[in-house]
């Protein structure tokens, strides 16, 4: 019998994010320990580690800090809404395109109506947006890896379901009819980019022994 593998660290305190990231690690032989249990307090300065240009320099810097916290190989994510009209925008301002003032829930509504009126003016064939995650993971010894995936989509003019979180309201993934908040969890853990950040990276993490 094989040696028991290390628990992977899971970088986030977003509850639709822990959500989603556990169910789709609940794919794999890893086990999980969140920031909580691992001991690592909220911290005001947390929220300022997503002050990089890219996804994927944000999800690198989170992984790092929370590895070097707790000596654990750590893994988190940065994600976010790429809308074609808005030149890329909010990108890695998604979480708070409106503002910091709020709670989270507030937040998600706020920045979701702002991207609506935006886009008010925006006709139908030139709505495309894509979700895009950047997944990455960090060994307290520096090594570390990330990898960038995109779910594209349309985004509609009202809000439809009520599952998900942030954006999923208006986003329609391509192929698709319903809202990413109309697919059930599993349908979305299944296919959103995500997934497929997540299933991306976990392969390599052997590359962090």
């Amino acid at each position: 019998m094989g040696a028991e593998r290390a628990p992977i660290l899971l970088g986030t305190r977003s509850w639709g994010k822990r959500r989603e990231l556990g169910e789709i690690f609940a794919d794999f032989d890893f086990a999980i320990i969140e920031l909580d249990a691992a001991g690592i307090e909220y911290d005001e300065a947390e929220d300022q580690v997503e002050s990089y240009a890219t996804f994927e320099e944000n999800a690198l810097a989170k992984a790092r800090d929370a590895a070097a916290a707790t000596g654990l190989v750590a893994v988190a994510d940065d994600s976010g809404l790429a809308v074609d009209a808005l030149n890329g925008m909010p990108g890695v301002l998604s979480a708070r395109w409106s503002g910091r003032t709020g709670s989270r829930a507030e937040r998600d509504a706020q920045n979701l109506a702002l991207v609506l009126d935006q886009m008010a003016d925006v006709p139908e064939a030139r709505r495309g947006a894509a979700f895009v995650c950047a997944a990455a993971a960090a060994h307290p010894d520096g090594r570390e890896v990330a990898v960038v995936e995109r779910w594209p989509g349309t985004l509609i003019r009202l809000p439809r379901g009520t599952n998900g979180f942030g954006y999923d309201p208006v986003f329609v993934p391509e192929g698709e009819s319903r809202t990413a908040a109309e697919m059930a969890p599993d349908e979305k853990d299944a296919v959103s980019h995500r997934a497929q950040a997540l299933r991306a990276l976990l392969p390599r993490l052997s590359e962090l022994g």
